[in-house]
């Protein structure tokens, strides 16, 4: 029987990452955007309502599709209370210096107790030069990972058409209030780095809608 195993890189879909942009080895582009919140549930039902309508508006204008990333922490909070603990050192104040070792206490005592999550909301924008067929259809169906290069003159003529979708998306969800920032290079490294090392990030938690 054969030990031969393939590379944990041949099961990763990119390809490759260059100026803002996510390159899949099936030759698909993506930029990647970081979405600010709304918190929906204290506006009045009339906000609601008019949130709720723009957005289906924006949805509607849209001739392609969009994927939202919704990333969930666990807070590290271990730099505040660091951060705590060297204003208790040089406290003057008895009292004060006592309230702060209390509340240093307090807050490490609930982060254990309780997980404190953050949440950070992703907006992935594809783009696809390539013309489906009936082989790379099947090839998607069942897995295949053929890989599509693009020239520097194609990647520049493809990442005009992707920035045209992206200016779209930014415009509609800044219509909603929701602020947006384009990722970077390095940024995206980090963002896939942790997605496809959960493992050596145990207080990472992901949910993909």
């Amino acid at each position: 029987m054969s030990n031969n195993k393939s590379p944990t890189q041949n099961f990763v879909p990119i390809r490759d990452i260059k100026n803002g942009v996510v390159i899949l080895k099936n030759g698909q582009m993506n930029t990647i955007l970081l979405a600010s919140s709304i918190n929906f549930a204290l506006k009045s039902l009339d906000e609601q309502t008019a949130i709720l309508k723009q957005f289906q508006s924006f949805l509607n204008t849209l001739d392609f599709s969009l994927q939202v990333y919704v990333q969930s922490r666990r807070l590290d909070i271990e730099p505040y209370l660091e951060q705590l603990r060297a204003r208790e050192t040089v406290q003057d104040n008895d009292m004060m210096r006592i309230q702060l070792r209390e509340y240093i206490n307090f807050v490490g005592t609930f982060v254990k107790e309780v997980d404190v999550m953050t949440k950070n909301f992703f907006v992935v924008i594809p783009y696809n030069p390539i013309s489906i067929n009936l082989k790379s259809n099947f090839s998607n169906l069942l897995g295949g990972n053929s890989t599509t290069t693009h020239s520097d003159e194609k990647f520049a003529e493809y990442h005009i058409q992707l920035e045209q979708r992206v200016s779209v998306v930014e415009q509609g969800l800044n219509r909603l209030g929701v602020k947006t920032v384009k990722l970077q290079n390095d940024e995206l490294v980090e963002l896939f780095y942790h997605i496809f090392n959960p493992s050596e990030n145990s207080s990472a938690a992901t949910d993909n809608n």
